[in-house]
C-alpha cells in the first residue's frame, strides 16, 4: 500500500517549511510564498469537489465496510500497493473509504499540506502520529499548557506503555525550548497554535526553526485556532485536529484529523508499520459525509464566533474583569498572533475570565446558564451556543496542582467557547444581566 495515495490525497505543492525570524539570505523568499499563499477559503474553494454517483452535487456515501473486484488476480495486485485509491481501487474501508478519503483532501486543502487522513477522534489523531514518529526509548518536547487528556498521554501513558519520555517547557522561552531538545533521541516538538486553556499563542515560526535545526519533527494541534492560523505555511510539518470542535460545530460528532506530508500518511497507513493501519482509528463513512458539508462554511462561522469573542472580551476588560484573550493589546502574545494570523479571521474564538476561586467561577456559570441564559455549561467548543467550564475541575483536571499552577490555569478560571446563536446585543444584555445579579449578591463588585 506503500504509494497507493501518493497521487490521491496531494492538494498542493511542498511549501518552504522554515520562516526564520533571524535574517537569511531565503528571507525574501519565504516571505514572498507566505504573502502569496492561498487564503483557508479560497484553498477549500480550489480543491476538488466530488460528485454524487447519479450527477449529485454532493457526493455519494460509499458506506460499505469492504469492496468488490472484478477479477481475481485484482485483490493481491492490490494488496500489493499496485493498485490503490489513486486509481478507484478500494479493499476495506479501515485501510481507505472514499468519503473518508474526499474529507481528507478537504482538511489538507485548509491546512495547506500534501495529504490529510481523517481519524475516529482527535485523541486517536493525536496518538497515532505520535506513535508513528516516536519510537521506544526515544524524547519529546512539548508546551507545559495542553488539553488535559493530551498532557495525560505525554506524561503518563506513553512512559508507561512504550518508554518515550516528555519534557515539559514554557514554549514562550525559546532558548529553554532549544534546551530542551535532546540532540539525537528528540524526536518531536509538540504544542498547540492557541493553549487549552490558556490562550497562549505559539511562536510557530521560531519554535519550528530551532527544532528543524535539530531534525525534530513539529507537530502543531490547531483545534483552536482553525482558518485562524496555518501552521503549515508558518513551518510546522503536521497538523492535526480535533474536528468534533469548529470543524464540526454542532458538538454532535466526535473525530479527528492529521494534516502533513503525503509520506507520512502513507506511513501511517503501512501495512506492517502504520499506526492508522494496526492501532485501527477509522472515521465511518457516514459521519465523514456530515463533515464534508460543513467545511465549506467554517470560514463563515469562524469569522461570527472570533468578532463576537472580541467584542465581549473588550466589554468584559472594560467592566472590570480579568479577561485572558489574545485580540486584546495587552495579551502578551497579541502582536505574535497578529503577525502570524490569516487576515479578516480573528483572533480566536476562544476566551477566559479568571473568577479567581472555583466558588466564584462556579457561582459565574451558574447564573449565566440557568438565569439569564447566556450560556451552557458544558466542555467542548466550537458550538453554536456559547459554553463554558472551569477549566482546572474539568478539562484540565488531568494535571496536577503544581502542574496547573505552572501552566498559569487559576482555579476560577472559566473557559468560554463563545457562540453565535441570537444576536450579539441579545447575550451581551444576558451576560450583563448576570453580573448585576453577582453584584448584588456581593461576589463581583465594578472597579
Amino acid at each position: 500500500m506503500a504509494d497507493t495515495i501518493q497521487n490521491n490525497n496531494v492538494v498542493t505543492p511542498t511549501k518552504k517549511r522554515i520562516c526564520p525570524k533571524e535574517s537569511s539570505p531565503n528571507d525574501d523568499f519565504i516571505v514572498k510564498k507566505l504573502a502569496t499563499w492561498e487564503d483557508p477559503v479560497s484553498a477549500l474553494a480550489n480543491a476538488r469537489h466530488e460528485f454524487g454517483e447519479h450527477g449529485g452535487v454532493n457526493m455519494s456515501i460509499e458506506a460499505s465496510a469492504t469492496f468488490t473486484v472484478m477479477e481475481p488476480e485484482t485483490l493481491s495486485r492490490m494488496f500489493t500497493g499496485e493498485l490503490g485509491p489513486d486509481r478507484d481501487f478500494f479493499i476495506y474501508s479501515r485501510h481507505f473509504n472514499p468519503t473518508v478519503l474526499n474529507l481528507g483532501r478537504q482538511m489538507a486543502a485548509l491546512e495547506g499540506t500534501e495529504a490529510a487522513y481523517c481519524t475516529s477522534s482527535g485523541m486517536s489523531a493525536i496518538s497515532s502520529v505520535l506513535m508513528q514518529l516516536v519510537s521506544s526509548g526515544d524524547h519529546i518536547v512539548a508546551s507545559h499548557t495542553l488539553y488535559g487528556g493530551t498532557h495525560a498521554l505525554l506524561a503518563h501513558f506513553l512512559p508507561r506503555s512504550s518508554n518515550i519520555a516528555t519534557t515539559f517547557v514554557d514554549i514562550r522561552d525559546l532558548g529553554k525550548t532549544k534546551e530542551a531538545i535532546m540532540e539525537g533521541r528528540t524526536k518531536v516538538l509538540y504544542f498547540e497554535s492557541m493553549s487549552n486553556p490558556t490562550l497562549t499563542v505559539a511562536d510557530i515560526p521560531g519554535l519550528s526553526r530551532i527544532a528543524h535545526e535539530k531534525g525534530v519533527t513539529v507537530v502543531v494541534d490547531n483545534t483552536f485556532a482553525p482558518m485562524v492560523v496555518s501552521p503549515a505555511r508558518l513551518g510546522a510539518d503536521v497538523v492535526v485536529h480535533s474536528i468534533s470542535k469548529y470543524i464540526s460545530g454542532g458538538a454532535d460528532i466526535i473525530a479527528g484529523a492529521v494534516c502533513g506530508p503525503t509520506s507520512l500518511v502513507n506511513s501511517l497507513m503501512d501495512l506492517h508499520q502504520g499506526a492508522f493501519m494496526l492501532l485501527g482509528p477509522t472515521m465511518n463513512a457516514k459521519v465523514a459525509f456530515e463533515l464534508s458539508e460543513r467545511i465549506p462554511h467554517l470560514g463563515l462561522r469562524v469569522k461570527e464566533h472570533c468578532h463576537r469573542a472580541l467584542v465581549y472580551a473588550q466589554r468584559m476588560k472594560k467592566l472590570g474583569l480579568k479577561v485572558i484573550y489574545p485580540g486584546l493589546e495587552d495579551h502578551p502574545d497579541h502582536y505574535l498572533l497578529k503577525s502570524i494570523s490569516n487576515k479578516e479571521y480573528g483572533y480566536g474564538g476562544m476566551l477566559c475570565l479568571d473568577m479567581e476561586t472555583e466558588a466564584r467561577a462556579n457561582k459565574l456559570m451558574d447564573v449565566l446558564q440557568n438565569q439569564t441564559q447566556f450560556g451552557l455549561m458544558a466542555v467542548s467548543l466550537g458550538y453554536y451556543e456559547t459554553l463554558m467550564s472551569c477549566s482546572g475541575n474539568s478539562t484540565s483536571s488531568e494535571l496536577n496542582q503544581d502542574e496547573k499552577a505552572t501552566a498559569g490555569i487559576s482555579p476560577g478560571l472559566v473557559r468560554m467557547s463563545i457562540g453565535y446563536n441570537g444576536t450579539l446585543e441579545q447575550r451581551w444584555a444576558q451576560f450583563e444581566k448576570a453580573l448585576s445579579k453577582l453584584q448584588d449578591s456581593g461576589l463581583f463588585s465594578k472597579k
